[in-house]
């Protein structure tokens, strides 16, 4: 294998087609090879590990969410020299879950990576793919909307929901066909799954004909939530805010914004510049617990002054 290029001083990886160099692809597939083999002793009956030995795939499962946000918080820090390490995290828990799969009888990891790439080769009709990727199978690409070859970057995700819109319909062929909203996981965290479940409806026509509709929709549960916070009933209140919780990540798929994005924004900036005051109190030898409400506002606009207008 040809060694890899050297990347920038920040540590980022060398730009260009690396997985393009001699062998390289071979060298992909002896590592996962090991990869396998590594899971597969590690669940051996016979001198595995005791703890990976009786996970099953409910104990397992929450680690593959974890995995899922260090990768996206190291995108976010773009700590690039700590990139490949999280994504071999969250490879492993796809290799952990095809083993004890296998083990079970009811598939291996090879059926997992065809299965997918398949998907990926229906899902791109634009995209003409050699003999390296479709190595003589046969996938139905007949579901592919007309105008699909040469398709521009903005249309492309319409035309993936439209072929996956296809599949579900096929897929439900000998039943009942699913609804407009099957296939949004009950499990996504909550903001992402009511974006997804209102990208659903507006699809099928459930939706407000512009924006200003969706901002009143927001401004009617806040005064709806006002009333019955005015009553005190915790249930009804919770049901309110929830309501509102939801009209705001319909204003934020109608503005082309992720809700998940949005809160994990503030949710830094809000960290940001509390420490920010914690930090001005203890240049003092203060502690907050020891301000008034006045102060520590005082100190917070001050922190948020501070800041560069970017943040």
């Amino acid at each position: 294998m040809a060694a890899p290029q050297a990347g920038p001083d920040d540590g980022r990886p060398a730009a260009g087609p690396v997985y393009e160099q001699a062998g390289a692809v071979d060298e992909a597939g002896r590592q996962l090879a090991r990869l396998l083999a590594l899971m597969a002793r590690l669940r051996d009956p016979v001198g595995g590990c005791p703890w990976d030995r009786e996970q099953t795939f409910e104990t397992i499962a929450p680690y593959a969410i974890e995995e899922a946000y260090e990768v996206l918080y190291t995108i976010q820090r773009q700590d690039w020299r700590a990139f490949p390490d999280e994504l071999g995290d969250l490879l492993l828990q796809v290799v952990y879950q095809a083993r004890m799969a296998q083990e079970r009888g009811l598939f291996d990891f090879a059926t997992v990576t065809r299965m997918v790439t398949e998907k990926m080769i229906r899902r791109h009709p634009h995209v003409a793919f050699g003999p390296d990727v479709l190595q003589g199978t046969q996938v139905d690409r007949a579901a592919a909307p007309s105008g699909a070859a040469g398709a521009a970057p903005q249309g492309v995700p319409d035309q993936w929901e439209k072929i996956k819109e296809r599949e579900r319909l096929g897929a439900g062929a000998s039943a009942t066909p699913p609804g407009a909203l099957a296939g949004v996981a009950p499990s996504l965290p909550a903001l992402l799954r009511a974006s997804k479940l209102a990208n659903r409806a507006a699809r099928v026509g459930f939706d407000w004909p512009d924006v200003a509709g969706v901002l009143d929709k927001v401004r009617e549960e806040i005064d709806e939530f006002s009333v019955e916070m005015q009553h005190g009933d915790q249930a009804r209140m919770r049901d309110e805010m929830g309501d509102i919780l939801f009209s705001v990540a319909s204003l934020a798929r109608r503005l082309k914004l992720d809700p998940e994005a949005c809160l994990r924004q503030a949710c830094d900036k809000f960290t940001r510049r509390f420490e920010g005051v914690e930090a001005r109190l203890a240049a003092q030898g203060l502690s907050m617990a020891e301000q008034d409400v006045e102060t520590l506002d005082a100190l917070w606009r001050a922190v948020k002054t501070a800041e560069s207008p970017a943040d």
